[in-house]
């Protein structure tokens, strides 16, 4: 298992007229946590989208618990509770200032061959940087 944590601040525009987080600011909030997940283990889309792979969302699950608020430093924990093939998941728990836990989330990607338009297994590279965290 992998597990990566990223701070995000609520920015104003980024809230509604309660003040509370937009619900379709979580799949950003998800979008950066992968993305700095990714960046802590030395890769990033551009590589692999270079490299003739890339990585669509195929499902995005959300659950809201509680509202973040403007002006609030997020937590975002990220974890890969398993090694991925084809298909690689990823769990995410939002916590706010308070430490409370205010929202739970999980997307589902694919690695896509970009010539042949196919699904196709990661990178040798990118598995070899995940191994050494699962048994």
């Amino acid at each position: 298992m992998y597990t990566h944590s990223t701070k995000v601040r609520v920015r104003y525009g980024e809230t509604d007229q309660m003040g509370y987080v937009y619900y379709g600011n979580y799949a950003e909030y998800y979008e950066v946590a992968r993305v700095e997940m990714l960046r802590s283990l030395g890769m990033d889309y551009a590589s692999m989208e270079n490299n003739g792979v890339m990585l669509p969302v195929l499902e995005l699950n959300c659950k809201y618990i509680k509202p973040a608020l403007y002006d609030q430093e997020i937590t975002i924990i990220t974890t890969i509770q398993d090694l991925p093939g084809v298909r690689i998941h990823f769990k995410y728990e939002l916590f706010n200032d308070a430490e409370e836990l205010i929202n739970i989330g999980n997307t589902t990607l694919v690695f896509v061959d970009m010539i042949k338009n196919r699904p196709c297994a990661p990178p040798e590279s990118f598995l070899e940087k995940l191994r050494g965290y699962f048994n």
